[in-house]
């Protein structure tokens, strides 16, 4: 009875120098967000967040160039390779909770001296089994299995959001190219004007109506705006070879399924602040990351606890030298427990617990941004709907300025530089227009980016 009660006694003394591990520290109440009521910049949003906004625009082209960027963009297969690195993990940790087992043959032929001092041969073999097995009486394998679970939730959140920022960057990029599209061809119409305007100098100098100065004015006008249009064919290669290399392919042409101005602005999603938190799958990605962390503190505290482990071995021995084979076997138990190390176990927690809290600061940075980048985007919408009305009664002034500088030139009571003043105006505005459209449909992008998608994982 003494051995059983040594050994029960040892037990309880490892289990009360366990006892001293060091209690978990709480989240840091700094790290705590409070989503607002309503947004601060208030637009009257009535249209449903649909998983597919892009074909609200109402341009084939741009729906299967979106698809093809989520289907064949580099960034999105390499989340996609990241989430089966993460299952992997999730599978390791996973079979610490079962036992393992393991089998195998021992052989070999020697030669040896007998107990009679005399040399004999033998060839001996042992096949053996083996089970061994760890109680997670302390969660320690359970903390690290929630840690890898969590890690597989994070890399398939970090997927959306790559996913959503791929459909938003090939929507604004399609839109930014029909711009430059749209670009050229004022230029090009603006050019045939002013060729126009340069034949009608030319005539009127060579008559000796006027002087060669407007001739040479309309002349450095037109090759002022024909300098411009090379400049803005190579902003369109580029801008194709950046869509190309986007949705996974070399660079090629992107083929228009139409203009910048056929192009349908979406409505404006509707979204309470509160819903932003599980619609963005950044926030989703963090929030698991905090989690893996958290379960990762736990699991460095469980070390300070015992561990308890159960192995069996069996097996058998047969030799030439034996008549019949000699089954053996071995049934065993540990129990090791930290003692003394030199404060590394308290120096890893110290580092979890720390890891823990930076993505707990991690996590609210992501929602402030989060917040933020909505209402940067409500505030442009609302902002470009403003400069649209001032622009189009601007355009109509300056249109009707160069009609009036156009007659008085023609009749002779004005200089050829006020011409030339109402035809820059007008250009500047005209392009003015262009980017102002795009800008509009930009900022629509750039709302439904900011409002996520639903996270493809329950929280």
């Amino acid at each position: 009875m003494r051995r059983p009660l040594r050994c029960g006694a040892g037990v309880l003394a490892l289990l009360a120098a366990a006892g001293c591990a060091p209690s978990l520290r709480p989240l840091p109440a700094a790290s705590t967000v409070n989503p607002p009521l309503e947004w601060r910049t208030q637009l009257p949003g009535t249209a449903a967040i649909e998983p597919r906004w892009w074909d609200a625009f109402g341009d084939p082209a741009l729906s299967a160039l979106v698809e093809a960027a989520r289907a064949s963009n580099n960034d999105v297969l390499l989340a996609a390779a990241r989430i089966e690195e993460a299952r992997g993990t999730e599978a390791a940790s996973r079979s610490l909770l079962f036992p393992t087992v393991e089998a195998g043959v021992n052989a070999a032929a020697r030669r040896e001296v007998s107990p009679f001092g005399k040399g004999q041969e033998s060839v001996v073999a042992q096949p053996l089994a083996r089970v061994s097995y760890e109680l997670d009486l302390f969660g320690r394998n359970r903390a690290g299995i929630d840690a890898a679970r969590a890690g597989t939730a994070a890399s398939e959140a970090a997927r959306e959001a790559t996913l959503l920022s791929v459909s938003a960057a090939t929507a604004s990029g399609y839109v930014t190219l029909l711009a430059l599209d749209e670009r050229l061809a004022t230029l090009r119409r603006t050019l045939a004007v002013l060729e126009q305007s340069v034949r009608f100098a030319r005539r009127r100098a060579e008559v000796g109506y006027t002087s060669q100065l407007e001739w040479r004015q309309a002349q450095a006008e037109y090759q002022g705006a024909a300098q411009s249009i090379p400049q803005v064919e190579a902003q369109i290669a580029r801008q194709e070879n950046a869509l190309s290399v986007l949705t996974g392919h070399l660079p090629r042409a992107i083929r228009r399924g139409g203009t910048l101005a056929s192009l349908i602005r979406p409505a404006t999603p509707a979204i309470v602040p509160a819903e932003l938190l599980r619609r963005r799958p950044d926030i989703a990605a963090a929030e698991y990351q905090l989690a893996a962390s958290d379960a990762q503190m736990r699991a460095a505290r469980a070390r300070f606890m015992p561990t308890f482990g159960i192995s069996a071995t069996a097996g058998a021995v047969a030799s030439d030298l034996l008549s019949n084979p000699i089954s053996v076997w071995s049934l065993g138990g540990s129990v090791l427990a930290p003692i003394f190390d030199g404060g590394r176990l308290r120096g890893q927690l110290t580092s979890a617990t720390a890891r823990r809290d930076q993505a707990a600061f991690a996590y609210r940075g992501t929602v402030l941004t989060a917040f933020r980048e909505v209402e940067d985007r409500l505030a442009t919408l609302a902002r470009l709907d403003e400069q649209k009305r001032s622009l189009d009664a601007q355009r109509l002034a300056v249109a009707d300025a160069l009609r009036h500088a156009r007659n008085r030139y023609d009749a002779g009571y004005s200089p050829y530089i006020e011409q030339i003043d109402a035809q820059r105006q007008l250009l500047g505005v005209d392009l003015s227009m262009v980017q102002l459209r795009a800008d509009q449909l930009n900022a629509v992008i750039g709302l439904y980016q900011a409002v996520g998608t639903a996270p493809p994982t329950a929280r």
